[in-house]
């Protein structure tokens, strides 16, 4: 029997043994992770009580991320993504045991942990993008929801186990070996990494050069409207939403006079409120639409931060935490499947990378702002501020509608002809002005320039820097769109880069031509460069 898309199909990445062991392998550092976590919180508020400094702990291991991860992205997309993750998660393996040495020697002071954790947010930030961009490599395109999902899911588990066991851990024998411990997770990743034999795929275009790479996932980034909305909304809720992150250490150490143990408790009552909320996130995506799902979180994220402020009942805070999760689950996931599906496979790094850009830079600004707020005026005052601003970003960003997705195919088209040339180019020379004309009867005009208007987007996403629609005074029926591309070899990208949707704009502007004209390219090269291309004198 067929898996029915609305039941078994959510666990269907699971059944390639590749997904399956990165996923498992994934869990289980996750679960390190977690438990150093805990660990480096206990730590810390053990050595100072000061607000600041412990939410700098948020901030030092984000600031990396959202510094890093453009060129991170750009990393993801034009190198080897397996032997890049190879060299991070070594590097954190390496990171992990070494602050374990030293706080096992008694060495792990406030700043030794700030730069450690600086440390491994630099690791973190090559190691995200490309992370996320290996799903669709890993599943079918009809998976990837399901796959995302089950990142989440996974996420969550080690959410809920790793900060028990490390409470308990750090209870027992101290954050030191904790830290060791988390060290040995890595292993799990980097032998399922290693065992895998990544195709390495095919391009007819030039490989990217870095810095033009990022310049690349910057201009995508600008130019896509969709993509964008996923930007301002994640960083939004984010800025507000991690006060909770930022303080809780501080809570449960100062004001609940917690152990190790129950710490780990409450971030794992999170983690377990998330698994939950992904159990029942896609019959609830069945009945409500993506932005009211949003609202009813954002308000609920908002309820809990009220809660934190002023409960000081652990079963009660416990209860809470459950809610949390479910909350906090709706929105990332929500903001990291849209992030996922509104981008191609040619930029998914550098676009996943722009996301972590927000989505870390939320937590390293908003855990500052929290915590300096909370060092002045009070835990209760910052957590209170932070709720009250999740309401009014959400009506803020109400604008930006989140892309769901469905039905949109981002699949390479590959219909645009291969240039003709006289000679070939070098594939650096540059700029490249690409010219079209089209033939538009007049009583057209005016749905023509709509039309242009939404291929432009898709032109100085794709790589134009600069582009125009121009009427030929003339001959009125002539119309000539221009666009200037830095060099040739981009260009030649932009034949790769046009997916299907983007074919289905260009099919609109044909219907509108005069019957049996089609458009004329022309490509030209920049005078400066026409000695070098050694053409033959034309006839």
């Amino acid at each position: 029997m067929s898996d029915s898309p609305r039941t078994a199909s959510a666990w269907a990445p699971l059944r390639g043994s590749l997904f399956r062991s990165l996923w498992i392998a994934s869990v289980v550092s996750n679960i390190g992770a977690w438990m150093e976590d805990v660990g480096e919180a206990w730590l810390i508020t053990s050595q100072t009580s000061s607000p600041l400094i412990v939410a700098l702990l948020q901030t030092a291991e984000s600031l990396p991320i959202f510094l890093l991860a453009l060129p991170a992205g750009a990393l993801a997309d034009v190198v080897d993504r397996r032997r890049l993750l190879l060299a991070t998660q070594t590097w954190m393996c390496l990171a992990a045991a070494a602050l374990g040495i030293l706080t096992l020697l008694d060495l792990a002071t406030p700043p030794v942990l700030l730069v450690f954790a600086f440390t491994v947010g630099i690791a973190t930030a090559l190691n995200v993008p490309a992370w996320q961009a290996l799903t669709p490599e890993l599943v079918p395109r009809e998976q990837l929801a399901a796959a995302t999902a089950l990142g989440g899911v996974g996420f969550n588990i080690a959410r809920s186990l790793g900060p028990a066991i490390g409470g308990l851990l750090v209870a027992a024998v101290g954050p030191g070996p904790v830290f060791l411990l988390n060290a040995a997770s890595f292993l799990a990743v980097i032998y399922a990494l290693y065992r895998w034999q990544r195709p390495v795929p095919t391009s007819v275009a030039p490989a990217e050069r870095f810095v033009a790479a990022m310049r690349a996932g910057a201009r995508y980034a600008l130019h896509a409207p969709s993509f964008r909305a996923v930007i301002v909304r994640t960083f939004v809720f984010i800025f507000f939403g991690s006060a909770l992150w930022a303080l809780l250490p501080i809570v449960a150490r100062r004001e609940l006079e917690l152990t190790s143990i129950g710490y780990g408790l409450l971030l794992g009552c999170l983690g377990l409120g998330a698994i939950a909320g992904a159990v029942i996130l896609p019959s609830l995506r069945q009945r409500l639409s993506v932005e009211i799902l949003l609202a009813l979180a954002t308000l609920l994220w908002a309820g809990v931060l009220i809660a934190v402020a002023f409960v000081r009942v652990l079963p009660v805070l416990c209860a809470l935490m459950l809610a949390g999760g479910m909350a906090w689950i709706t929105l990332i996931a929500s903001f990291n499947v849209a992030a996922q599906t509104a981008v191609p496979g040619w930029v998914r790094g550098r676009s996943l990378a722009v996301y972590m850009v927000a989505f870390q830079g939320g937590i390293a600004a908003g855990s500052a702002t929290w915590g300096m707020i909370a060092n002045q005026a009070g835990i209760e005052w910052a957590m209170v501020a932070a709720a009250a601003g999740l309401p009014l970003g959400l009506l803020a960003t109400l604008r930006f509608r989140l892309p769901t997705g469905e039905g949109l195919d981002l699949s390479p088209s590959l219909h645009w002809p291969v240039p003709l040339m006289a000679c070939e180019p070098d594939p650096e020379l540059g700029p490249v002005l690409v010219q079209v004309e089209y033939r538009v009867a007049p009583e057209s005009s005016a749905e023509f320039v709509a039309a242009l208007n939404s291929l432009e987007t898709v032109r100085r996403r794709d790589g134009a820097y600069r582009w125009g629609l121009f009427r030929d005074i003339a001959q009125p029926d002539r119309w000539v769109e221009t666009f200037l591309v830095e060099t040739w070899s981009e260009h030649l990208r932009q034949h790769e880069r046009v997916t299907v949707e983007d074919k289905a704009i260009e099919e609109r502007v044909r219907a509108l031509l005069k019957q049996g004209i089609p458009p004329v390219v022309t490509h030209l090269i920049h005078e400066r460069y026409l000695p070098s291309l050694n053409c033959d004198d034309p006839p």
